[in-house]
């Protein structure tokens, strides 16, 4: 290893090191900082989300050292100012969603907006080489269109594999060690990516499970537009394939993830931006994997995909094809390994199944932003009570038991009828949880002995509530817009943890009779909301 390049790895590290302890103490005393919990988050506080801030002043740090003593490479980089002004740029963008949530639909924009500006001052992908003859085919008026998918793509990439500790810090970092690698022949950013792989490894020693820092989206998307800028310029506008396509070994099973979760949402007729709690590395820990053992598997699992991607570009591109089908191989024996292909048989059946509920999904959508209105003109969460329990009404709910540490509002219907019974976990586990019945019913059994009030959906095969995918996705979602009224209600209350004892107040079932879609609600709820029961 040369000495630039061990200098700039150690100005990296040396830099989130020093400055995340700081941060980290700063944040301790400035609750301003911390955004609320989300829905589809995993921990259970508020954890400073501020990481990204740090690699941006690894980055300003490396940025200059390489100026002052490395000027000769700057200026050998085609369009080096305008991808730094860039990526600072995308960075503000995902920090200001940080700091105030700004919306899939403006965030995009943003994303597009940016983008297309540095396409505009001559950074994109003008040229495509087949894999099997490399015969170049200029993309014309496409090029601009193709640049600005892949910023974007690639941006949203990281930040999707951003959900759980240490995922995407370590599969970033494997990216900048394999952007390094193919920049080494012709110095376009090699020194700047080393330094980001060595800011990386400190960010990890804090991210790593259980994490102490958060990337934040404006961490991911300033990784993400990073990967996917570098490898446009070491791939000299696309002339040279095989550095435009190894990132995307190291990214299968990301891209894989999101292929799957877009045609998921989509479906089920939800919106295909949605966060939600269901991709792979969510349903691995469902299944018993710990956060640890599930980030060192993929780890593990990465770089087998990262010797492919330098071995598709020692080889020049000529290798793609072979590695491609490889890397398909893999991911087929990964998904079997862990149970995830047993239906892929069926796949009509499931197709099917999810097309069919898609009507009962846009009703629960309409009733849930019904809801989320609501919410925005009551003042306090008991106001908010009468109208949660009309819409698990309306959408065919047994029952609804709304638990604080000091509060049970619950609601039921005149007469109980058999139930469809099944246990959720959400966002948070300690400060009250909303619990949600749904009737029992079985194809072919009489309407009169099943208890279900759509026997007109019950006609239908599974569309009907009591099916368990369409439980899971609309309990899902009203739990989403009762979490989404608690933050509304009382944006100032940070939520402190307390004692589990909701059985001494509300009479708690047992875990294996309800439904349980947990999530965070302020204790000081509790203070000013009188005790009810509602039957």
């Amino acid at each position: 290893m040369n000495s630039p390049i061990a200098i700039s790895i150690c100005l990296g590290l040396a830099t989130t090191v020093v400055l995340i302890p700081l941060a980290l103490q700063w944040h301790g005393s400035n609750l301003w900082t911390r955004r609320s919990v989300d829905w589809h988050h995993s921990h259970t506080g508020p954890i400073p989300r501020t990481g990204g801030l740090i690699l941006v002043l690894a980055f300003i740090v490396v940025e200059l050292w390489i100026a002052i003593f490395h000027p000769e490479l700057r200026a050998h980089t085609p369009g080096r100012d305008l991808i730094v002004a860039a990526s600072l740029a995308m960075f503000a963008l995902g920090f200001w969603d940080d700091l105030r949530p700004l919306g899939a639909s403006r965030k995009l924009l943003g994303q597009v907006l940016i983008s297309g500006l540095v396409c505009a001052g001559g950074v994109g992908i003008e040229v495509w080489r087949t894999p099997f003859s490399q015969t170049p085919v200029p993309l014309g008026a496409w090029g601009p269109v193709l640049t600005i998918a892949w910023l974007v793509s690639l941006t949203n990439l990281i930040n999707l594999i951003d959900g759980i500790d240490g995922l995407a810090g370590g599969i970033s970092l494997m990216l900048m060690a394999l952007i390094a690698a193919v920049a080494h022949h012709d110095g376009n950013f090699e020194l700047l990516a080393c330094g980001m792989a060595g800011a990386l490894l400190g960010f990890l020693c804090f991210n790593f499970p259980p994490a102490r820092i958060y990337l934040g989206d404006g961490g991911a998307y300033f990784l993400g537009f990073q990967i996917a800028s570098y490898s446009i310029v070491n791939s000299h506008k696309g002339t040279v394939l095989a550095a435009l396509v190894a990132p995307l070994f190291v990214l299968a099973l990301p891209i894989t993830d999101a292929a799957l979760a877009i045609a998921r949402r989509g479906l089920r007729g939800l919106p295909l931006f949605r966060p939600d709690r269901k991709h792979l590395h969510h349903r691995l820990v469902a299944n018993g994997f710990s956060s640890r053992k599930l980030v060192l598997t993929i780890y593990g699992l990465n770089l087998v995909f990262l010797s492919m991607g330098l071995l598709a570009f020692w080889s020049r591109g000529t290798w793609v094809p072979i590695l491609a089908g490889a890397a398909v191989f893999l991911l087929f024996i990964c998904a079997g390994s862990c149970g995830f292909s047993r239906r892929w048989f069926a796949v009509h059946r499931v197709v099917g199944s999810c097309w069919r509920m898609r009507g009962q999904v846009h009703y629960a959508l309409c009733l849930v932003r019904w809801l989320d209105l609501e919410a925005r003109r009551r003042a306090r969460l008991i106001d908010f009570w009468p109208d949660l329990v009309f819409v698990a009404d309306r959408l065919g709910f047994e029952s609804v038991k709304l638990t604080l540490p000091d509060v049970c509002l619950s609601w039921q219907r005149t007469a109980p009828t058999p139930a469809k019974l099944r246990r959720y976990d959400g966002a948070s586990r300690i400060y009250g949880n909303l619990e949600l019945h749904a009737p029992l019913c079985h194809l072919g059994q009489p309407i009169s002995e099943t208890g279900c009030r759509n026997p007109g959906l019950c006609a239908k095969r599974n569309a009907c509530l009591a099916d368990a995918r369409v439980f899971e996705t609309i309990s899902e979602l009203l739990a989403e817009a009762c979490n989404n009224a608690a933050v509304q209600l009382l944006p100032h209350a940070l939520p402190a943890p307390v004692e589990n004892n909701t059985s001494k107040s509300c009479g708690l079932l047992e875990q294996n009779e309800f439904v349980v879609a947990r999530f965070p609600l302020p204790s000081a709820v509790a203070k000013t909301s009188p005790r009810l029961n509602e039957q």
